[in-house]
């Protein structure tokens, strides 16, 4: 039997238990929806996974994109796979109905999708990328741009792209230099180059639809100069049909370490003419839009990381319950029968670590998309900011806690089958391969780190950051004097230590050199995520804690990776906290020289 891509009645737990996503169906943008239609879209993902992407994840770790110097070419399984996923709706699970969509709450189309992603990888990402671009568009483009360019791409005509990074400047966006000029028909001409495109050229669609930052001529220096514009590779006549092929250029393919299913290009805009490009919204106004996709992609990513951790988890667990190999210490006798390997106490650290990982990760995945759909449908106005200052604050951390421990655990689980790990016979070194590219994924951990210290937790008079420990007291509250009081002091212990150490950082960015306080700004995502993730396996625990009666071995599971958390996990945090308040200068005084 093989292994399960995702544990189902972990992600029922999370759907129903923990988030209590049946409570959504009481707004009015949800009346249609019941627990049966969110299990059936979960459902029909499930079935894609298994018929179309499982089947062939290994061709196409093996069989990368090409390119002839004319065209893309991928695996036709691919094609197959993608409009199976499109048409199932994939593309547009949380739109609205007018715009072809299913109107689901987005906590529920992650859980489905997430068995896309753990099925897929990033070869789910063509789905997920034209999600992003569609939404972005509503958001912030015109009516006839919703008409002519969201429509298709929500139909599976068109694909979407987010095109900023250039080869000059990389994360550094305030000096890109792709540039801009109106045309006298209002429309603008595109000229520059963009590199590391997910996507961004293959034949799965009729078109590509490319969002590009880029600096209108005369603008302002730095990230206040920058424009977004709408550049299809196609331009599309006033009937909808495709018209001449725009002056966008594939100049290259990249071939990545992992997540191969994916082109990732280099595009050359205006080689000829100059592209023609369609501002959206104002001019000057392109990075705030942008970071409309960016953060969305920022989410996605992170719950991508963390389906590859669950799913490297569950085949791990499978192979250890299966494989038999050597003896326990105790049993000395060498005629005895070897224990399935799942019995040795250092492969059930190994699976427990993994189980503490992944499913945290989940769950903080999984309070980002409900913190977003609460955004919008909140029955109050004060619930909507609520929502959307505590996601916003927890952005960096949903993109980066994932991201960083999910390959720990998919490097886990290649140890847990040993020599067997490492050989592409078992999937596992591949799940690690697409996941490590993760932390690099939609800004780095370190600039996601530096957005946290730096810019998240002072903002608004540290309003984001006071929610949030608003919010991990009220958990540590409701745990004291229970059965996990032990825990709830021990958090209340470490949120303790978060208020010191971002206490004594806020005072050192005042007083110090701002770059030495800001030095090991990692330590404190690290800190402070393995915080939110300690409160997010207190408030599992204490559902299981009540419930373990109902499906005992289900509920001990979480009580012990909660148990596995807080005591193997959580007690690192006063290390880096020294480390932060110490204003430990070691990486910040070394010397190029020393090198």
């Amino acid at each position: 039997m093989a292994a399960p891509i995702l544990c189902e009645r972990d992600l029922e737990f999370m759907l129903y238990e923990l988030f209590d996503a049946e409570a959504m169906i009481a707004r009015e943008r949800y009346a249609d929806h019941s627990r049966e239609t969110f299990n059936a879209t979960i459902n029909t993902a499930r079935q894609i996974a298994e018929k179309y992407l499982v089947p062939i994840r290994q061709k196409v770790d093996t069989d990368q994109p090409t390119f002839d110097g004319k065209e893309v070419h991928l695996i036709p399984e691919i094609k197959t796979a993608v409009d199976a996923a499109t048409e199932a709706g994939f593309v547009s699970a949380t739109a609205d109905y007018e715009l072809g969509g299913m109107q689901l709450p987005l906590v529920v189309a992650a859980v489905a999708n997430s068995y896309l992603s753990a099925a897929g990888s990033t070869t789910t990402g063509y789905l997920w990328l034209t999600s992003a671009n569609c939404n972005l568009i509503e958001a912030h483009g015109s009516a006839e741009q919703i008409e002519k360019w969201v429509k298709p791409m929500r139909a599976g005509r068109f694909a979407g792209t987010m095109a900023m990074t250039e080869p000059g400047a990389g994360s550094g966006l305030a000096d890109l230099t792709t540039s801009a000029v109106k045309a006298e028909d209002g429309s603008y001409r595109v000229t520059g180059s963009k590199i590391f495109i997910s996507g961004g050229d293959h034949s799965l669609n009729e078109n590509i639809v490319h969002l590009v930052l880029a600096r209108v001529k005369g603008a302002p220096k730095g990230v206040k100069g920058i424009s977004l514009f709408i550049v299809p590779k196609f331009l599309v006549n006033e009937d909808g049909s495709l018209g001449d092929r725009n002056d966008v250029a594939l100049s290259g393919l990249f071939h990545k370490m992992g997540g191969r299913g994916q082109t990732s290009t280099a595009l050359s805009f205006g080689e000829k003419d100059g592209a023609v490009g369609y501002l959206v919204g104002e001019e000057n106004k392109g990075l705030a839009y942008m970071f409309h996709m960016m953060n969305e992609a920022r989410v996605m990513v992170g719950t991508g990381a963390a389906a590859t951790a669950l799913t490297g988890y569950q085949y791990s667990l499978h192979y250890a319950r299966e494989r038999p190999q050597g003896r326990v210490p105790s049993q000395k006798d060498p005629l005895s029968p070897p224990v399935n390997i799942i019995e040795h106490a250092d492969v059930k650290r190994m699976l427990l670590a993994q189980k503490a990982y992944s499913e945290g990760a989940f769950a903080l995945c999984l309070l980002g998309a409900q913190l977003a759909d609460d955004e919008k449908t909140a029955p109050t106005e004060e619930e909507r900011k609520a929502a959307h200052l505590l996601l916003d604050f927890l952005t960096p951390m949903i993109k980066t806690w994932p991201s960083e421990y999910g390959p720990e655990a998919n490097d886990l689980a290649i140890q847990v089958l040993g020599g067997h790990g490492y050989i592409n016979e078992h999937p596992v070194e591949m799940f690690y391969r697409d996941n490590r590219l993760n932390p690099i994924h939609e800004g780095t951990t370190g600039i996601q780190s530096l957005d946290l210290l730096a810019r998240k937790v002072p903002m608004k008079n540290l309003a984001g950051y006071k929610a949030c420990l608003a919010e991990i007291q009220k958990t540590i509250d409701a745990a004291q004097g229970g059965e996990l009081a032990a825990e709830a002091e021990q958090l209340s212990a470490a949120l303790a230590t978060l208020q010191r150490t971002t206490e004594s950082l806020l005072g050192a960015m005042m007083e110090k050199p701002i770059d030495l306080a800001l030095a090991n700004s990692v330590k404190y995502l690290d800190l402070f995520g393995h915080v939110v993730i300690a409160w997010l396996w207190l408030k599992q625990g204490l559902i299981a804690a009540a419930k373990l009666e109902a499906d005992a071995n289900f509920y001990q599971g979480k009580l012990q990776a909660m148990r596995y958390f807080f005591r193997y996990e959580l007690p690192l945090i006063e290390v880096w906290s020294k480390i932060l308040t110490d204003l430990d200068g070691t990486c910040y005084e070394m010397q190029d020289a020393w090198f």
